[in-house]
């Protein structure tokens, strides 16, 4: 058995050991690392804006009395009523302001007699001062034949001077009794028009808040309003927003609202963003309408998703992106060569992120930029479409 053991040792000669050895060795040499690869490919990106803050009435309006000093009688409205324009509210007593038409009435009146007399007195003075001045005349003629001495004609010229101040005398009496009787109407029309405003209307339509008054309560614009009104119910969320992402927002950018007790999203528009940040919270301000403000109430804090853009673009992995001083740049797989390619990102959605410039359709690129990859290393890649999806 030795015997044999030797001559097979002896019949393998050095060089085919030495093949053996190397051919044995190849495979190992061949073995690369295996590292996951993404690909470049276009994808639907949104970008958003996370904003939060308490809804709130886009206008809200106070509802005072416009007549003070009359007590409150009746009120035909409470919270939560939805009104229309011009809707009485409340109601005011009547009786001092019906006991001062009356007197209105009755001064009117007066007026309107005393003009009567006014008149008939102007009539009367100016006969008496025609009168007057056919005697004037006719004195003057006689006195200058010499039929009438010159007392009589000064007497007739005094008498008809003065019956002529008479019908201006009378004339002013006049003028003054219809400025009297103008401001007996105009004192009317100011009883009634008060008369009027004893019913508290509501100024727009919309939907009460708060009722302030209270039965019997003297009416005064003094104070507490009676009622608080949201004009046409309409809600608005007055978002706070960060202060770099305030110069992203604009009007019409369409939101997605959420908070406790609201089962789906709700739609809203930004209609305006606020100029100005304060300066103790660094924060600005964006006003979203709600479509559906019924589903909402004033005071509510109500977090927003807002839509600053949406785009299909090329897009990688977040976690393939790392960052230098000279900016972002990826790992590329070109034929299992690693090589570094700086790019240009925008818009981060989720795991992804937007590739502007540097990449093209089709590339792979490492998926975790923490792999210990260098520039210029040979890999095996191994593409993770499950990744992606």
């Amino acid at each position: 058995m030795t015997i044999l053991m030797l001559t097979a040792a002896i019949t393998l000669s050095p060089p085919a050991l030495y093949a053996q050895e190397a051919e044995d060795a190849a495979p190992a040499a061949q073995i690369l690392p295996a590292i996951t690869v993404a690909e470049v490919t276009a994808r639907a990106l949104t970008d958003r804006v996370f904003a939060s803050g308490l809804v709130a009435a886009v206008e809200e309006v106070q509802v005072a009395p416009l007549i003070e000093g009359q007590p409150l009688e009746a009120l035909l409205a409470d919270v939560g009523d939805v009104v229309t324009e011009g809707q009485v509210l409340a109601v005011l007593s009547r009786s001092a302001l019906e006991l001062q038409r009356s007197e209105a009435l009755a001064s009117l009146a007066a007026s309107e007699a005393a003009i009567a007399q006014a008149e008939a007195q102007l009539v009367e003075a100016e006969a008496a001062a025609a009168e007057a001045k056919r005697v004037d005349d006719r004195t003057q003629q006689l006195s200058e034949q010499g039929t009438a001495p010159k007392s009589q004609a000064d007497t007739a010229r005094a008498n008809a001077i003065a019956a002529a101040a008479q019908v201006q005398v009378a004339l002013q009496s006049l003028e003054s009794m219809r400025a009297q009787l103008a401001l007996s109407e105009a004192r009317l029309e100011n009883v009634d028009l008060q008369l009027s405003r004893t019913e508290v209307k509501a100024p727009v339509a919309g939907k009460i808040t708060a009722r302030n008054a209270r039965l019997g309560a003297i009416a005064t614009a003094a104070g507490l309003p009676m009622f608080v009104m949201i004009r046409d119910g309409a809600l608005e969320l007055r978002a706070d927003v960060a202060e770099g992402d305030v110069l992203r927002l604009s009007s019409g950018q369409t939101a997605l609202l959420r908070g406790a007790g609201i089962p789906v999203p709700l739609p809203g528009t930004v209609h305006l963003v606020e100029p100005t940040i304060d300066a103790t919270t660094r924060l600005g301000r964006a006003r979203i309408t709600v479509a559906d403000p019924e589903a909402l109430r004033s005071g509510m804090f109500v977090e927003a998703e807002i839509i600053v853009a949406e785009r299909e673009s090329l897009s990688v992995p977040l976690t393939a992106l790392e960052s230098a001083d000279d900016g972002a740049f990826v790992m590329r797989v070109k034929d299992g060569i690693v090589e570094r390619a700086k790019v240009t990102t925008g818009i981060r959605d989720g795991a992804f992120v937007e590739v502007i410039d540097g990449l093209a359709a089709g590339d792979l690129v490492v998926s975790k930029a923490g792999t210990f990859v260098r520039d210029g290393d040979a890999i095996n890649p191994v593409l993770a479409t499950d990744a992606l999806n």
